[in-house]
C-alpha cells in the first residue's frame, strides 16, 4: 500500500496539525515498515527537516507562495495531482483541507470542527469561504479520520458525514512526557523561565474557548489561601488582546485584584514542556471544548495532578485521571485540595498515570492503518 501525505504543516511544530503529521509518520514507520509513505511538500518547503528514514520526500517546486491562496492551490491542485502522478493508493490530508476532486482516494484528518460550532473562529470573508470549501470537500472524501468520539459525533452532526465513513484514532503523549525521562533538565528550565519553587500552571492559548477567565476567577479563592506562596503561572504566546476571540486576560486579572499572584512567562519551547509540567504542583486546563485535549494528558504523563473543565471531551479522554470541575469555585477547591492534601494528591497522580497508559502512538498508527484498509475495501 502506498500512501501520499499532504506535507503543508511539516516543520510547523507549534501547530496541532504539524505535530500530528510528524508523530503519525514516525509511528507508521515503526508499526508498518513495509508501507510505502510519500510526503508531498509545497513549493515553499522543498527540503523538510527530520523526516523519518524510509519516507519518500516529493518536492513540488523550489520556492513559492506560503500564504492563504498558495495553501488553497496546493491543497486543491498540486497535492492531488502529484499523488496521482506518483501512483499513490491513498492521498491522506492530515488536517481539515482535502481537495474537492482527486483521482486518488482521499482520507482526510478532521481533528475538530471548532469553526462550525463556534462561528467566531471563522470571521472574515476568506475564512468563511475557506470553511465552506473544506466542509464541502470533507463530505466528498472517501474516509474521515478524527481523534476522539467527541469529534466523530460533531463531524457526523455538523458535516453530515455518516458514521461508517469516520474512524477515531486517539492521540497520545510522546515518550518525553514522563515522571523521570529528561528530569535532569528540569532545574535548567526552572531557571530559564524564572519559575518559583511552587506554582500552578496553565499552558496553552488564550482564546475564549480556553476559558482562562474561569481559571483567573478560581485563583481569587486560591490566592486567599496560598497565592503569595504558590502563584499561577500562565504559559503561552500572548495574543493581541481586546479582540472578539481574545478578551484581555491581563485586564481581567487586574480587575480581580490577583495580579500579584499571576506570572506570565510567554512562549514555551516544545522541548521545555515536559519539564514545565513536572515542575508544576498542579496543572489547570479550563478549556470548554477540544477535539482531543492532549495537554492535560501530557501533564498527567509527567506525574502532575490535573484539574480540567468538565466537558464531553474531558469526560471521554481524561476520565477519572483528572479532577473535572464545573465552575470556578469547584476548580479552586480542587486546586487547593491538591496543594494541601497529600493523600488526595497521590491518588490523582496515580489515577492520571494509569489513564495515560490507555493511549499510545503505536495504537494510533494501527487504527489509522485500519482506516486505510477500510477506505480501499469500500471503493
Amino acid at each position: 500500500m502506498h500512501i501520499a501525505y499532504n506535507g503543508w504543516f511539516w516543520d510547523t511544530p507549534t501547530a496541532g496539525s504539524g505535530q500530528y503529521i510528524v508523530r503519525l509518520l514516525r509511528a507508521l514507520r515503526r508499526a508498518a515498515p513495509d508501507l510505502e509513505l510519500s510526503l508531498i511538500m509545497p513549493p515553499h518547503n522543498p527540503n523538510p527537516q527530520d523526516v523519518p528514514e524510509g519516507v519518500n520526500v516529493v518536492p513540488t517546486g523550489n520556492g513559492g507562495r506560503a500564504g492563504k491562496f498558495g495553501k488553497v492551490w496546493f491543497e486543491q491542485r498540486t497535492f492531488p495531482q502529484m499523488a496521482a502522478k506518483i501512483g499513490a493508493d491513498i492521498a491522506h490530508v492530515p488536517y481539515w483541507g482535502p481537495p474537492l476532486a482527486s483521482k486518488v482516494p482521499v482520507v482526510a484528518s478532521v481533528l475538530d470542527v471548532i469553526p462550525l460550532i463556534y462561528p467566531e473562529y471563522a470571521l472574515g470573508f476568506f475564512n468563511r469561504l475557506y470553511l465552506s470549501l473544506v466542509s464541502t470537500a470533507a463530505r466528498g472524501a472517501n474516509h474521515i479520520v478524527t481523534i476522539s468520539e467527541t469529534s466523530a459525533i460533531d463531524i457526523e452532526e455538523w458535516l453530515q458525514i455518516p458514521g461508517h465513513k469516520i474512524t477515531t484514532t486517539y492521540l497520545a503523549p510522546d515518550m518525553e512526557y514522563h515522571p523521570q525521562i529528561g528530569k535532569e533538565r528540569d532545574e535548567a528550565v526552572r531557571k530559564k523561565y524564572n519559575l518559583p519553587d511552587q506554582f500552578v500552571l496553565y499552558l496553552g492559548s488564550f482564546d475564549r474557548r480556553k476559558q482562562v477567565n474561569e481559571l483567573l476567577l478560581a485563583y481569587t479563592y486560591v490566592g486567599q489561601a496560598e497565592g503569595e506562596n504558590i502563584p499561577l503561572v500562565l504559559a503561552g504566546r500572548e495574543p493581541q488582546w481586546r479582540q472578539p476571540l481574545f478578551p484581555n486576560m491581563r485586564d481581567y486579572a487586574e480587575q480581580l485584584n490577583i495580579s500579584d499572584y499571576v506570572r506570565w512567562i510567554g512562549y514555551v519551547e516544545e522541548e521545555d514542556k515536559p519539564s514545565l509540567y513536572r515542575l508544576a504542583d498542579v496543572v489547570a486546563f479550563p478549556s470548554v471544548y477540544e477535539g482531543f485535549g492532549l495537554p492535560p494528558l501530557e501533564a498527567m504523563a509527567c506525574g502532575t495532578p490535573v484539574v480540567a473543565w468538565e466537558a464531553v471531551y474531558s469526560e471521554e479522554i481524561l476520565e477519572s485521571g483528572a479532577f473535572l470541575a464545573d465552575s470556578a469555585r469547584s476548580m479552586a477547591g480542587a486546586i487547593i485540595a491538591l496543594l494541601l492534601q497529600q493523600p488526595f494528591r497521590e491518588t490523582m497522580i496515580n489515577q492520571g498515570l494509569a489513564q495515560v497508559t490507555k493511549y499510545s502512538w503505536r495504537k494510533t498508527a494501527k487504527d489509522t492503518l485500519l482506516a486505510y484498509e477500510k477506505t480501499l475495501s469500500d471503493l
